[in-house]
């Protein structure tokens, strides 16, 4: 069966080349017994290729039964999937058929394996290899011939590097393995999956059909999408309920988006965009850092002056940094400049003490320690270097520009 055929039957939209290349491995290992471990973010659709896996083998006409390893309290998970025996433990009344006995001649669907208990892997790893197991507080052997498809959000390799996971099994399931590509990387589908589903539940709800502004469009594209498939249609059918003006416009679309989220995936496509959104103590840090290397770097001219009797031979260098931090230093009106000039041109090699002349005419004004002082002035000085580019004023600053915007309010700059 072509790939357009098998998305038309289990009803997949999007044509993305990693999509169809997932696709095309499910279609090729369905009709072998081969065990197929699917990896891919949560909602990116991993039990549909499940079914697509199931479907499409000679197991199709038998059972089919998907369980959430996650989701069952490890001191029941065995008797769940292995049964057990009248009596085997405290509550077991009467003897329980596990999902590898009703499932025989089928396909189990083992999601979340990477939350299966180590005791537990050991029994499907013989499951695995031999079809054999043995039912909670029972000696006697049972067969069974399933085929197992599992499935994980995490990176299991690594799960096996820090124990939590068997290597062998790891190997056993990973015969062929499929990966499912996380929405953000089908930029191409993203708007067909979301018109599909607002057409859907527009149909559901019997409201109006709703449109997006080419703004809106955009902004849809470049957000990352950490739920994937499941929270893009989220937000649709709650835009399809919710929305009373049907033409949808980007800051409607930021109002359904997590707060939390919108620092580290929104926009995807500012590449410069800092990655962390730093705090107001990490801003502080960073004054208070910048002080001390001003204060470091004075101490080191005084104490030249002292050793020297004068200025030292290294005196262009201060020069330098002296101008610089008089520079950030905002003098009373009328005031003149605070200047450190050199009276002759430089040469290191026959330099007097009288060569510089320090001219220091300011009244002295004590500066000023509070850290909210020192802040709001940093932010003015980044917007006035940059004209009053944010985007750039926050680079310079070291955070990201939804930090920038809120400092701006807070400081009522």
């Amino acid at each position: 069966m072509e790939v357009q055929e098998i998305k038309q039957r289990f009803g997949i939209i999007g044509s993305s080349p990693l999509l169809n290349r997932a696709i095309n491995i499910a279609n090729q290992v369905a009709p072998t017994d081969i065990s197929v471990l699917i990896t891919g973010e949560s909602g990116s659709g991993k039990e549909v290729f499940s079914h697509i896996i199931h479907q499409m083998s000679p197991r199709k006409h038998g059972p089919f039964i998907a369980v959430n390893c996650g989701a069952i309290p490890e001191g029941t998970i065995d008797s769940e999937l292995f049964g057990h025996e009248k009596g085997a433990y405290t509550g077991a009344v009467g003897e329980r058929k596990g999902y590898f006995e009703t499932v025989n001649g089928g396909t189990i669907f083992l999601d979340e394996i990477a939350e299966m208990p180590l005791g537990t892997q050991a029994r499907l790893l013989r499951v695995l290899e031999s079809g054999q197991y043995i039912k909670v507080g029972s000696s006697k052997v049972e067969k069974t011939n399933v085929r197992v498809i599992a499935a994980t959000n995490v990176d299991v390799y690594e799960a096996v590097k820090n124990g939590k996971f068997r290597e062998d099994l790891y190997y056993r399931l990973n015969t062929v393995p499929l990966r499912i590509p996380p929405l953000r990387d089908r930029k191409e589908d993203i708007y067909l999956l979301f018109r599909k589903f607002t057409a859907d539940f527009t149909d559901k709800y019997r409201t109006p059909p709703i449109q997006l502004d080419e703004e809106a469009q955009q902004l849809l594209v470049n957000y990352s999408w950490p739920g994937n498939v499941r929270q893009l249609k989220n937000m649709a059918e709650q835009l399809a309920v919710l929305e009373r003006d049907r033409l949808i416009t980007a800051p409607v679309i930021l109002n359904y988006i997590p707060a939390e989220a919108t620092g580290r995936n929104l926009p995807m496509r500012l590449d410069n965009q800092p990655k962390e959104d730093f705090s107001e103590r990490d801003i502080l840090y960073k004054v208070l850092f910048d002080m001390k290397r001003d204060m470091n770097e004075l101490k080191k001219l005084v104490a030249d002056i002292i050793e020297h009797g004068g200025v030292s031979t290294n005196y262009a260098n201060h020069s330098q940094t002296l101008n610089q931090l008089y520079r950030d230093i905002e003098l009373p009106q009328g005031s003149q400049d605070t200047q450190f000039t050199l009276q002759h041109p430089v040469n290191n090699n026959n330099i007097s003490n009288d060569t510089f002349n320090i001219t220091h005419d300011a009244e002295e004004v004590e500066e000023s320690l509070s850290l909210v002082e020192k802040e709001s002035d940093l932010i003015r000085k980044a917007l006035k270097k940059h004209k009053g580019k944010r985007k750039l004023a926050a680079n310079e600053l070291g955070i990201s520009e939804r930090t920038l915007y809120r400092k701006i309010k807070e400081l009522d700059l």
